[in-house]
C-alpha cells in the first residue's frame, strides 16, 4: 500500500506558522510536544524539531530546556526588521517610558493610505495618534491606520493606557510587511510635539503590515531629534 510523501520541515513551520497567525496558538500558549505535533502530521519527531528551532530562530517562539515550546509573548516577527515594541526599545535603554495617546477615531482612508493598503478604494479605519516619550522627552510620534475589519478587537482596547503598537505586536502577527524609511521636513504639529524645530529633518519609519490578503495597519512613526536606529543582522 503506497502512502503519501512525508511533510518537509519547511511544510511543517508553515503550519505552525500559520496557526500562530490565525490565532489558534496565542501569545505565551504552549504548544504540544514535539512528538504530539509528529503524529498529528505523520512526520518524523526530528522533522518538527528542524521546523520549530526555524521559528524559534526567527523570533516567533521561544524554546526553554524541559519547559517546552510557546509563542511568544513579544512576538519579533522578522520581515527585514523586526517590529519593535516601543516601550520595551526604550526601556532596554535604561530609560523611563512614557505614552500619550492623542487622539482616536474611525476616519476614510486618504488616498496615501489607501494606496499604500493596495485598495480598489477607500475604506473606513481607525486613526490613532499617539506620542511615546523616553525620560520624560519626545521619542517617537505615531500616527497610525487600523483596519478594523481584520482588527475588530482593538475597537475594545483602552488606548489611553495600552499603546496600539504594543497591543498589534502582541496581538496580532503579520504574513507580510512593507518598511519605508525616509526624511520629511517637520510641520508646525510635529515639530511642538517632537520639540524640533519647523522645517528641521525628521527620521520616518513606515510601516504596512498584513495578514494574508488583508490589511493590519499602516503607521509613520516621525521620531525626535537625535534617535537612532540599531538593527542586528
Amino acid at each position: 500500500m503506497m502512502t503519501g510523501a512525508r511533510l518537509s520541515w519547511k511544510e511543517v513551520r508553515d503550519r505552525i506558522h500559520q496557526r500562530i497567525l490565525s490565532g489558534d496558538y496565542a501569545p505565551g500558549d504552549r504548544l504540544p510536544r514535539d512528538a504530539d505535533i509528529a503524529e498529528e502530521l505523520h512526520c518524523a519527531r526530528s522533522t518538527v524539531q528542524r521546523a520549530m528551532q526555524d521559528l524559534s530562530d526567527g523570533g516567533i517562539v521561544e524554546r526553554r530546556r524541559k519547559g517546552g515550546t510557546r509563542v511568544r509573548s513579544d512576538p519579533v516577527t522578522r520581515a527585514t526588521l523586526d517590529i519593535p515594541v516601543t516601550r520595551t526599545e526604550v526601556e532596554q535603554k535604561g530609560a523611563r517610558y512614557g505614552y500619550q495617546l492623542i487622539s482616536s477615531k474611525t476616519a476614510m482612508t486618504p488616498r496615501s493610505v489607501t494606496g499604500n493598503f493596495e485598495l480598489a478604494q477607500r475604506k473606513e479605519m481607525l486613526r490613532v495618534k499617539a506620542l511615546h516619550l523616553s525620560d520624560g522627552r519626545p521619542y517617537i510620534l505615531e500616527d497610525r491606520w487600523v483596519d478594523t475589519t481584520t482588527v475588530p478587537e482593538i475597537l475594545d482596547i483602552d488606548l489611553t493606557t495600552v499603546s496600539a503598537n504594543e497591543w498589534l505586536v502582541q496581538n496580532k502577527p503579520y504574513s507580510r510587511c512593507d518598511l519605508r524609511f525616509y526624511a520629511e521636513s517637520a510641520s508646525p504639529e510635529s515639530a511642538e510635539l517632537l520639540n524640533a524645530k519647523i522645517g528641521d529633518a525628521l527620521f520616518v519609519i513606515e510601516r504596512t503590515t498584513w495578514i494574508d490578503e488583508a490589511p493590519i495597519t499602516l503607521v509613520r512613526a516621525q521620531t525626535a531629534p537625535g534617535y537612532q536606529l540599531l538593527t542586528r543582522i
